[in-house]
């Protein structure tokens, strides 16, 4: 097909995850009129509309979902072929895209950051933080180099490098410090405060209370007395604070988030809870023997956050 480029299917596919040109285009880094005219040529090419603009909310035609569907193909090939050239090259240098999950990137990235730009002083880091779910799916559509989440991941087109385990550590209002330690059953009578569905550290969180997250809490016959959310670890360690109920926060982010709140911590007894962090990426990036570099790196810094390493 003549005139067809990889500008028009990088475009085409931003229009297909956003569904808004508006938010297409800044995700593309150019003008609305921009972008539209670039998918208006697309069509013109396929002699066809791929985009069913007559309803209130944007979506693609039948054809549409076929060439986008192709065109994520042909994209993830290109970045593979990118990447066997930058992997022929040597040592790690130029963008890197790594994702990681909210419970762990305020606590673990500027560590990572500095540590990562000294061993490899040519790579552009780009980040981007967001949940487990939406970095997998960003993984398999080669928009990320790597990922930083919660293992296992259990998708069989990723590979997993285990980095190192967490306590979860139980926190408290600071009168209650000389409490006994609940166990999962006492938890389960308490105001029980956890990040918003989504986050893979509530659903841990609940799984060690026994519940299941997989179902409604209210149809659950061992759901807390009162489940409340947050949006992030320092609202629920504030929270806390203010006397609203108990959580659980990784132990990595112990020191930040307990710095400056009216709370107190304990650990649990054994069989403690605990989650173990990894990277992972595609089994087919080529980058994969730079990126256990990048995952040994990784492991030495998380291990000192958490006491285990020197």
């Amino acid at each position: 097909m003549i005139g067809l480029t990889l500008k028009q299917l990088r475009y085409f596919d931003a229009l297909a995850r956003h569904q808004h040109f508006g938010r297409a285009a800044e995700a593309c880094a150019i003008s609305q009129p921009a972008l539209s005219l670039q998918i208006k040529e697309l069509e013109t090419l396929f002699g066809a509309m791929l985009v069913d603009r007559s309803a209130r909310k944007m979506r693609l035609t039948s054809l549409g979902e076929d060439v986008v569907r192709k065109a994520r193909e042909v994209l993830v090939g290109v970045q593979e072929l990118e990447d066997l050239m930058r992997a022929a090259q040597g040592p790690l240098a130029g963008r890197f895209r790594l994702g990681v999950i909210p419970t762990v990137a305020p606590y673990l990235l500027p560590q990572t950051i500095t540590a990562l730009t000294a061993r490899f002083p040519e790579v552009n880091l780009e980040l981007r933080e967001t949940v487990t779910r939406s970095l997998v799916a960003d993984l398999l559509d080669s928009r990320l180099d790597a990922a930083i989440v919660a293992l296992p991941i259990s998708e069989p087109a990723l590979q997993e490098f285990a980095l190192f385990e967490e306590d979860f550590i139980l926190v408290r209002p600071a009168q209650d410090a000389d409490k006994p330690v609940p166990d999962p059953e006492a938890l389960r009578t308490m105001r029980l405060l956890l990040l918003e569905e989504g986050h893979c550290f509530r659903d841990q969180a609940l799984s060690f209370c026994d519940m299941s997250s997989a179902g409604s809490l209210a149809q659950s016959a061992t759901q807390p007395r009162q489940l409340m959310e947050g949006s992030s670890l320092s609202t629920l360690v504030q929270m806390v604070g203010a006397g609203m109920g108990v959580t659980l926060i990784p132990e990595m982010a112990l020191p930040l988030e307990t710095r400056a709140a009216n709370v107190s911590t304990a650990r649990f007894p054994n069989p403690r809870p605990t989650r173990t962090i990894g990277m992972v990426w595609r089994k087919t990036n080529p980058l994969a023997d730079q990126l256990m570099q990048v995952g040994a790196i990784m492991r030495g810094v998380g291990m000192r956050r958490v006491g285990q390493g020197p």
